[in-house]
């Protein structure tokens, strides 16, 4: 399908500010491409607070090209940001990594086992291969590269001369910190996962002050490597500069404009980026929005660097519903990475792409995932036949393309939840799945599972990792013979009709009219009769058959879907199991 640009008067938020972006870009730098930024902090699991930070420039580049215009989507990694603490739950990682704290990411080593040379690269290669599915377009810089090869020698070097300046706007916001408040620990399933926590903002101090006075520059230490330095002396003349580590007792003097180890404090780093690369939007975490934060501050700190504060909106939390097992092995950050194992990226870009970024969001782990999918399947129904509303075409537009084209999808779209209940019966067995599947619809039978695919192998994966064991499906082997026989004379005429219409409704629509048929037939009425036509009785009666049908087949009150569990099981052994 050819990419149509989006009209400037569809009303979705994407729209309004790629519109003023593109105004923006015109008035400040007219005939450059246009510059949007996200800043990712690799100094753990990058979660799905953090690809908020990605999405919302990411959705609105992608718009402003498609409408023509030149585009670079920059991810700033901060991989030379110091190490703080060492992260909960990361397999093998323990407290001897507490030695390396306040050195460089780049200088940390890999968790055990990685293939990859240290801390932030580890964690980084996650995220590219996570945004690459996703159809993430973006130019990375390293700011360890940046740093250490002296890109921004000139903006370090004006920074150390402006040091009253800078001081004096910090001093603005600088209060009298209050005791921190003890937290409660949050489960996981009800963390909000903040996503600007990734954006470097940290814990960073204000700058190194020390008797000699303020300097936003801290260099990192020439014996250990840390960060835990004062600088005593600077001279703006020579650049020479004198530093002393707290940390092991070094010192030396260097000269600024040939010294590349070390970076300006956060607040000043931020906004020398944006003049730097002439940043047109770039969003900000609520922690960057609140008085003194980073973004407000830096609103300030750019112009003294000769630029501009970015188009820069405030987006909200990410939140998350059932981790299962995974916040024993994840230390509780669920990444891209985990919920791209068990739903297509489409899904997930639906999920960042309808809703504005001062709205909060649920990702879903549990069974909510399933309700999340029959959602997103009726808004491409309705995208397909014409009926979806103008922000929903949008927002559906965004999840399944890009401007470089559509992205791979499922060929046969099934049912997430049925594909589930197949998984989850089949326990791995690719030629029972097959037959099943087969059967949904006998005048158009699946060929192979390859058109199901790949949400067969997401649903798959969310059975395998996300479904507890106790909760899956296990069907007996042998009939209940206790339960069978103490049947009254109406629980075992159900099962006979049941068994009477297998044959002639051995589909998965024909079994759906069959077993919500059979209590309303025992109870005198036609199987076709509609819920306005039938008493309430005949829920009741309903919700009592398919409890017994879940206990002849899987000893329990519930389970899959019935009609998806009839064909798993088969009709030889549904008949061997209902008494026959």
């Amino acid at each position: 399908m050819p990419i149509v640009a989006q009209s400037t008067e569809t009303t979705d938020w994407v729209s309004r500010f790629a519109d003023e972006v593109i105004a923006e870009s015109e008035r400040r730098a007219p005939g450059k491409p246009v510059v949007v930024a996200s800043g990712l902090s690799p100094s753990g699991p990058i979660h799905l607070g953090n690809l908020r930070e990605v999405m919302t420039p990411h959705l609105v580049a992608d718009e402003v090209r498609r409408r023509g215009h030149q585009v670079r989507h920059l991810i700033s990694w901060d991989d030379y940001d110091r190490y703080r603490k060492v992260p909960a739950g990361i397999s093998g990682v323990d407290d001897s990594w507490a030695e390396h704290i306040g050195k460089p990411l780049t200088s940390v080593p890999a968790p055990q086992g990685s293939a990859h040379p240290n801390w932030a690269e580890h964690f980084k290669a996650a995220m590219v291969a996570s945004l690459a599915e996703m159809g993430v377009e973006f130019d990375g810089i390293s700011q360890t590269e940046q740093y250490t090869s002296g890109v921004y020698r000139e903006q370090v070097l004006h920074a150390m001369r402006h040091r009253q300046d800078i001081d004096a706007i910090l001093a603005q916001y600088r209060t009298k910190k209050a005791p921190p408040k003890k937290q409660q620990q949050k489960p996981v399933d009800e963390a909000e996962l903040e996503a600007a926590e990734g954006s470097g903002a940290a814990a960073e101090d204000d700058g190194s002050s020390g008797s000699a006075g303020y300097f936003p520059y801290k260099p990192y230490c020439g014996n250990c490597e840390k960060d835990l330095t004062t600088v005593t002396a600077y001279d703006d003349d020579s650049t020479e500069l004198t530093y002393a580590c707290t940390a092991c007792g070094f010192s030396e003097t260097v000269r600024l404009s040939e010294f590349n180890r070390g970076k300006l404090v956060w607040k000043v780093d931020w906004p020398m980026r944006w003049a730097y690369e002439g940043v047109i939007f770039e969003p900000s975490g609520v922690d960057h929005s609140s008085p003194g934060s980073s973004f407000q501050v830096g609103g300030q700190i750019v112009g003294i660097f000769g630029g501009e504060q970015p188009i820069g909106p405030m987006y909200a939390f990410v939140g998350i519903s059932g981790m299962a097992k995974m916040s024993s092995s994840k230390g509780g950050v669920p990444t891209p990475a985990d919920a791209l194992q068990i739903m297509e990226p489409q899904l997930l870009r639906w999920l960042y792409a309808r809703r504005r970024p001062n709205q909060s969001f649920k990702i879903a782990f549990d069974q909510e995932i399933q309700r999340l999918y029959d959602e997103w399947d009726r808004l491409d129904a309705k995208v397909a036949d014409g009926t979806a509303l103008p922000a929903d075409v949008a927002a559906h537009s965004r999840a399944v393309r890009t401007a470089a084209g559509e992205l791979p999808r499922t060929a046969r779209p099934l049912p997430y939840r049925t594909l589930a209940s197949v998984a989850d019966i089949t326990a791995g067995h690719e030629d029972q799945a097959l037959r099943i599947l087969s059967d949904l619809d006998p005048a158009d039978p699946l060929g192979t599972l390859a058109e199901v695919r790949p949400r067969y192998d997401k649903a798959e994966a969310w059975i395998n990792t996300h479904v507890p064991a106790d909760q899956r499906t296990i069907v007996r082997e042998e009939p209940d013979a206790e339960l069978l026989k103490s049947l009254d004379e109406q629980g075992r005429q159900s099962l006979r009709l049941l068994l009477d219409g297998l044959a002639g409704h051995w589909s998965l629509e024909g079994l759906t009219h069959l077993v919500y048929g059979v209590p309303k037939v025992q109870a005198g009425f036609s199987a076709d009769a509609t819920p306005k036509e039938l008493p309430p009785e005949i829920k009741t009666a309903q919700r009592s058959f398919f409890a017994l049908l879940y206990h002849l087949l899987v000893g329990r009150d519930t389970g899959p879907r019935l009609p998806t569990l009839l064909l798993a099981v088969g009709q030889e052994r549904v008949r061997t199991l209902l008494g026959e």
